[in-house]
């Protein structure tokens, strides 16, 4: 594909950088102007959050390389700055806390501007996935099907080039935007604060796990080599973990309404 996007004497724009980039614009405006509309988020806070996820986005992304192989970034801690690239889940799970802090602190309502920020991740991270496929990271396997694509700069990451390979990186954006229209959907219709946020992660983990499946870069990291990858195990704990709430949550809408109506309310 194309890793950069164009040179202008020593100046040099990387494709994958200027879609994180777009991504992470666009999503700061969406963020702010819905957090704005519902809840009277400052400009101010926004632009205090949309710093914080960046921050926590890349020290939890560089430092979720390590579980790609432990030994080896454990004795050279050094390499964490030099690679390219981020894991998704690492920059997620790094900025749920950092999120549902700042929401406390700024008394924002949380379950709501979870369902917010579930539409924002969408945001940045389907353009992200653009950018993946530009410089040829996360790559597929080889395939002989349709779908295949051959990438031949050798400045991309994808491997081997010239050989048609699963475009992994368009089948979980596209998975992505998806969700998206899903959730835009949903957040008319949600029975209740959180809802959306939830979905979120069931739908995510569930795509993530099968896209694994295509996957050819084995060097991200194996619980079970060749079998379970640490993104499939992360997906699992998520589903579980998420659906647990999501039952929670719809619990303390439903039960109630129940009561009431026993007592003739």
């Amino acid at each position: 594909m194309h890793p950069i996007l164009f040179k202008f004497g020593s100046i040099v724009i990387h494709t994958y950088g200027f879609f994180i980039a777009l991504g992470a614009l666009l999503g700061g405006i969406f963020m702010w102007q819905q957090g704005k509309k519902r809840y009277q988020m400052s400009f101010d806070q926004a632009n205090t959050l949309f710093v914080l996820l960046i921050i926590g986005g890349v020290v939890g992304g560089k430092f979720f390389l390590i579980f790609e192989n432990p030994s080896f970034y454990l004795s050279h801690p050094a390499e964490l700055l030099t690679k390219n690239g981020f894991v998704f889940y690492g920059s997620l799970l790094t900025d749920i806390p950092l999120m549902l802090w700042f929401f406390q602190k700024n008394k924002l309502p949380i379950l709501g501007m979870l369902d917010v920020m579930a539409m924002v991740t969408c945001i940045v991270h389907g353009f992200g996935r653009m950018g993946c496929f530009n410089a040829g990271c996360c790559y597929g396997k080889p395939t002989q099907s349709i779908f295949g694509v051959v990438f031949t700069d050798p400045t991309c990451s994808a491997e081997p080039l010239n050989v048609p390979l699963h475009p992994t990186q368009l089948y979980e954006g596209l998975f992505i935007f998806g969700i998206l229209g899903l959730l835009f959907l949903l957040d008319r219709k949600k029975k209740f604060e959180g809802q959306v946020f939830l979905i979120y992660l069931m739908l995510y983990a569930v795509g993530r796990s099968v896209v694994e499946i295509f996957r050819g870069d084995i060097d991200r990291g194996f619980v079970w080599k060749g079998v379970i990858s640490n993104s499939q195990l992360i997906s699992l704990i998520i589903i579980i973990v998420s659906f647990y709430f999501y039952v929670k949550l719809r619990q303390k809408v439903t039960f109630p309404s129940i009561k009431n109506e026993k007592h003739g309310k």
